[in-house]
């Protein structure tokens, strides 16, 4: 199995706002940047946007390890948060409903094709590649060619209706 690092960042200005998401692989001496960006979207959503488009940007099963500055997305793996929301039906220990449940499905589907080792680093904390995905979330933003996050919009109605996907 290919050994690929990946480092990823999401972020949202106004949280709910435009958003985007950056990520980078590395194999050996091959290196792959990823980026997009969403008009109306979260922080939460770009996190797990950036590893999703990561894992699945990856053609073959491999030996990944992905670094996050995301507490959300590190602790919801490492701390078996997603196994027990899978479990209990999508229902947090809150009795509340998960957020991001689309989101939270894909990620678990790619990431299933892998041996994965998830890792929390520092934010803003001068580690080169994790400061570049930074770039890239506002790179893509800057960008202007947002697309729809359809997920959101559709959290948001299934919330004002009092129900959440």
């Amino acid at each position: 199995m290919k050994k690929v690092v990946v480092y990823t960042d999401g972020g949202a200005r106004g949280n709910p706002g435009p958003g985007g998401y950056g990520a980078i692989l590395t194999f050996g001496k091959h290196r792959r940047e990823l980026k997009g960006a969403f008009d109306h979207t979260t922080n939460n959503r770009m996190e797990l946007m950036a590893v999703i488009s990561a894992l699945e940007s990856l053609s073959e099963s491999c030996q990944v390890l992905l670094h996050s500055d995301s507490k959300y997305v590190i602790d919801a793996l490492t701390k078996n948060w997603l196994k027990g929301w899978k479990r209990k039906g999508w229902i947090k220990s809150d009795k509340k409903p998960v957020l991001n449940q689309d989101l939270w499905r894909l990620l678990d589907a790619a990431a299933s094709r892998h041996e994965m080792t998830w890792k929390w680093v520092k934010g803003h904390a001068g580690n080169p590649l994790n400061e570049r995905c930074d770039e890239l979330v506002h790179e893509a933003v800057d960008a202007g060619n947002l697309q729809t996050d359809q997920g959101y919009l559709d959290q948001q109605s299934a919330s004002d209706e009092g129900k959440l996907l």
